[in-house]
């Protein structure tokens, strides 16, 4: 499971003309989600994000988490994250999970993510068209993989 969390001001999701996950001071956080995945995975990932301390504290340091700052989260399922270059120019997409196995796991990690940062996040809609809005702060942008934890 793959994580890529962007420090915004802000952000959104768009589906067919209409905001379905808004968020201010936060993470938006794309996840890809492969067939090998576990709910080991997702509770360590899940963790991972809301304890990042990555919002700058009052000397500017990044010690911050997203509880510190009251942050919210935005989280947009996103299967190319896994996709594969190695031969030719056409991505494959061959270790991103089915649907019946990535529903399942991104539903589970909407709830883990609520219940960890203690309020409702916000989210996109699985397998939609989404147009995705943000201004990323500093920019920040972080990769966490769980299959690479140490």
């Amino acid at each position: 499971m793959i994580a890529v969390i962007q420090r915004v001001n802000g952000a959104s999701v768009t589906i067919e003309g209409t905001v379905k996950g808004q968020i201010g001071v936060g993470f938006l956080v794309l996840l890809g989600i492969t067939a090998s995945d576990s709910s080991e995975d997702l509770e360590w990932l899940g963790r991972k994000i809301v304890q990042m301390r990555i919002f700058g504290d009052a000397e500017g340091k990044m010690n911050l988490n997203l509880k510190s700052v009251d942050g919210n989260i935005l989280l947009i399922s996103q299967f190319t994250l896994h996709a594969s270059t190695k031969k030719g120019n056409r991505p494959s997409f061959i270790e991103a999970a089915r649907p019946e196995i990535a529903i399942p796991l991104y539903e589970q990690m909407i709830e883990f993510l609520s219940s960890e940062l203690g309020k409702p996040i916000q989210t996109g809609e699985f397998g939609a068209d989404m147009k995705v809005n943000l201004t990323n702060d500093g920019p920040v942008t972080i990769i966490v993989d769980s299959k690479n934890r140490a």
